[in-house]
Parts: C-alpha cells; sequence; structure tokens
C-alpha cells in the first residue's frame, strides 16, 4: 500500500474540532466523520449537529452515562470514500479505549470500511443506508444498518404506491420509474424494485442521474416520454431540489414523486420552492421540535452558549432530528455495555458490539429518552442488525413535513422475501470472502 504523505493526509482530513488533547480514563471516544463542506454539505452538517448536541446534552446534564463522558474530533470527509479512510484511520485509536463505533454517514465509505473495521473490532452504524445485507449479523458481526434498510424501505414505498393506487392488484401495468443516484447508494433498491415488479406485475425504469445530480435534463426528457405513473427518488444533497425543479418544468405531478428518506429533508424541497409542494417522502424520524429530547438539548446546550447549529432554525428538521436519532443509538449502546462489562468506566468497540446486539429500544424506553414517537423501536439480536424494518411518510405542504402515515412495513410476504434476500446475499459474500457465518442463538 503506498504511503500518504502527511501534509497531504492533513489537507483530505481537516479536523474542524477536537477532545481534550489527552484521553482521560473517564472518557467515551466517539469518532465525527461527517461532511460540513460540498454538495451535501446539508445533510452531513445537520446530522453531525444533531448527534453531538444530543452527546453534549448528555455530558452537560448526566455527566455523560454513569459518569463517563462523551468526546469526540470531527473529521471532514467530504462525502469521499478515500477520505473517509482516512478519517477513520486517523480517529481510531483515540481515546482511552479507541473508538467506540463509527457512522460512516455514506454508503461508499461503509463499504470501504466493512473489512477493516471488523478486523478493528470497531462497529460500524449505518442508520438507514449502508449495505442491506449487513442486517445478517452472522455474516457481518460488526456491520449495523440499523432501524431499517434500503430494501424494506423499497418494498414499504411498493406498498405505499399500491395503497394509493387503491390496491396492490392494482399495481398491474403501471410504470414505476427510479430516478437514483449513480452510486452504491442509489443502486442498493434496484434488487428489491425489479424483484416486486415481477410479482405486482407493473414496468420499472431505472433512471440514473451522476453525481453531484445538478445536471437532470436528459433523465426528465426520458420520464416525460416513459410518463411513469409514480417517480421514486433516490437522490441526495442538490440532486432533490434539481429534480423537483424539473419534475415541475416537465409538468409532472410531485404527488406522484416519492422520496426516499435522503431526499425528504427541509434542505431539499425549501431551495426548489413552489415545485416541491405536494411531494412525499419517506423517513425514520419525526421532524419539529415539539419532544421532550429536544426541548432537554435547547435547555442544556442551547440555554448555556453550547451548540453546534450557528442556524437555529435547522433545529428540529429532519435532518438535524436525524442526528438526534444517531446520538441515542450511540449513547444508548454505551449504556448497555457498561450495564454488561461494568458501570462508570469507559467500554471498547467489542464491548459496544455486543451492546448493539442487545438493544432494545422499546415505547417505554423511548419515553424515557424524551423520543416517544420521535423515532421507531428498535430491537435487535445477534442474527439481526436491523431491528426494525419501518418508515413514516410524510408531505411538504410548502412549509412544514405533514405525517401522513403511521409506521409503515412491508407486506409480510414481501418482508419475509427480503428477509431471505439479506440471507442469500450475505452468504455470497461469505463465500466470496472465505467467512464461515458465526453461529446466533436462534440458529
Amino acid at each position: 500500500m503506498n504511503r500518504i504523505p502527511v501534509s497531504l493526509l492533513a489537507a483530505a482530513a481537516l479536523v474542524l474540532g477536537s477532545a481534550p488533547a489527552q484521553a482521560q480514563p473517564k472518557e467515551q471516544f466517539v469518532p465525527a466523520m461527517f461532511y460540513w463542506v460540498g454538495p451535501y454539505a446539508a445533510g452531513g452538517s445537520g446530522i453531525a449537529g444533531g448527534m453531538l448536541d444530543y452527546l453534549q446534552m448528555l455530558n452537560a446534564r448526566d455527566g455523560g452515562v454513569n459518569g463517563v463522558k462523551f468526546t469526540w474530533q470531527k473529521c471532514e470527509t467530504e462525502y469521499n470514500n478515500a477520505r473517509g479512510l482516512e478519517c477513520y484511520e486517523r480517529l481510531k485509536n483515540m481515546g482511552p479505549t479507541g473508538a467506540t463505533l463509527v457512522h460512516p454517514l455514506s454508503t461508499g465509505i461503509t463499504y470501504s470500511l466493512i473489512e477493516r473495521a471488523t478486523a478493528d473490532r470497531i462497529p460500524v452504524v449505518s442508520i438507514g443506508y449502508g449495505r442491506a445485507d449487513a442486517a445478517d449479523g452472522r455474516v457481518f458481526p460488526y456491520v449495523f444498518p440499523l432501524i431499517t434498510t434500503y430494501w424494506n424501505q423499497a418494498a414499504a414505498m411498493v406498498r405505499y404506491i399500491g395503497e394509493q393506487e387503491g390496491g396492490m392488484e392494482k399495481l398491474r401495468d403501471r410504470k414505476i420509474a427510479l430516478l437514483y443516484h449513480d452510486s452504491a447508494y442509489g443502486k442498493e433498491p434496484i434488487p428489491v424494485l425489479t424483484d416486486l415488479s415481477k410479482k405486482y406485475g407493473y414496468q420499472l425504469a431505472t433512471i440514473p442521474v451522476p453525481h453531484p445530480g445538478n445536471e437532470q435534463q436528459s433523465q426528465w426528457l426520458q420520464i416525460r416520454q416513459l410518463r411513469p405513473d409514480w417517480v421514486i427518488l433516490w437522490g441526495w444533497g442538490v440532486m432533490n431540489p434539481t429534480a423537483l425543479k424539473n419534475a415541475a418544468r416537465v409538468g409532472y405531478p410531485r404527488g406522484r414523486m416519492l422520496g426516499v428518506w435522503w431526499s425528504g429533508a427541509e434542505e431539499d424541497v425549501i431551495p426548489a420552492g413552489d415545485a416541491a409542494k405536494d411531494f412525499v417522502a419517506a423517513g425514520f424520524n419525526a421532524a419539529g421540535t415539539s419532544y421532550p429530547v429536544i426541548d432537554a438539548i435547547q435547555k442544556h446546550v442551547y440555554g448555556k452558549g453550547g451548540g453546534e447549529m450557528e442556524d437555529r432554525s435547522r433545529i428540529g428538521s429532519v435532518y438535524y432530528n436525524r442526528g438526534v436519532v444517531f446520538g441515542i443509538i450511540t449513547a444508548e449502546a454505551v449504556r448497555v455495555a457498561q450495564n454488561r462489562f461494568g458501570k462508570g468506566r469507559p467500554v471498547t468497540g467489542q464491548q459496544v458490539q455486543w451492546a448493539l446486539e442487545h438493544l432494545s429500544l422499546d415505547e417505554r424506553r423511548l419515553k424515557q429518552l424524551g423520543a416517544s414517537g420521535f423515532m421507531p423501536v428498535l430491537d435487535t439480536s445477534c442474527a439481526d442488525h436491523e431491528g426494525s424494518g419501518v418508515v413514516r411518510f410524510m408531505r411538504w405542504n410548502g412549509a412544514r413535513w405533514d405525517i401522513v402515515s403511521g409506521w409503515v412495513e412491508p407486506l409480510h410476504a414481501d418482508r419475509e422475501a427480503v428477509k431471505v434476500k439479506y440471507v442469500d446475499s450475505a452468504r455470497q459474500y461469505a463465500k466470496e470472502k472465505g467467512i464461515t457465518p458465526r453461529k446466533c442463538p436462534a440458529d
């Protein structure tokens, strides 16, 4: 492997903030590998802000977890695989026990880290993104695509479309176009949407959009010619408002567009203006500030002059609240690990891996955390690294997101088919890599 000059490494992995220079015994170190610049900065900065504000709130209000305070260091990845790896290597050994876990916030970086982080025994937590078949913990013990994967979301989207059409049988001969970011992330739903097209009889057209997505004229010419009944927008960053503006330009109704959860935030719709009205998107967290957990952050962080968000109007936005979900799961994993391996002291990545397989965020616990209705329940196991599998749909009314569904999961048969797909794909990966799947208690 070629060595990277220190000067280039420093430029590529810009440190934006830091934990104390000398790690103390009562510190739990969490790498903050996010992106605050570039075409995807809105998502990266919002999620980073929510997660770090939540950890800061726990430090201020509770002294961390059982007296162990969270520390972190920021590292700019620019949503770039090479820089993500550089950040990981820079941060993985920091703190008294090394990295607690890592949030790559990028499907590409997640793929790049799977083997490396597994060897280092550092959990890769990809909440709502990443490699879908990593839900099978028997093959991917250190990878956690928590809450729900792209595959289950795609199946839930098909269920939603079927219900809007008046029943799943009405999907026959309908046309669905997938307008997707031409990356590993964007390609994730294609296998499931293809399988379900054979089952339900709809015609599927897949239309890629090159990075970063601000040029889409040819794609929307194709959509205008195809005249699909529905367009699924699987975008990220600048691609999303660009798609909505182009839809308005060619006269495609936004009420017939359904977005992935990375296309359904304020930063995706506000720049599109009136062109975004009636657009529907999936989500696995709520927007708004009317939750006790957000009140706690406002009181204990911003009320004392702290906080990550210079623009406080973003507090309570979809991306910010999603970051709070990241923070909740991070802290709960540390709490569960301490309960098992010793309270009041930092835990290792290996111990946090055990905790991530034993999470039980039921309604009672969510209420204690001030997050009831804020996120879905989550219950993981050795074999199940997803733990939920539901989404909620919301519609942009021109000023805010209105929730238009409860927590939706794929139809039972489709969800079972997705589980089979997890196993088959994971087993194929294991075969290619020479991995012997581990046994789990339920096996």
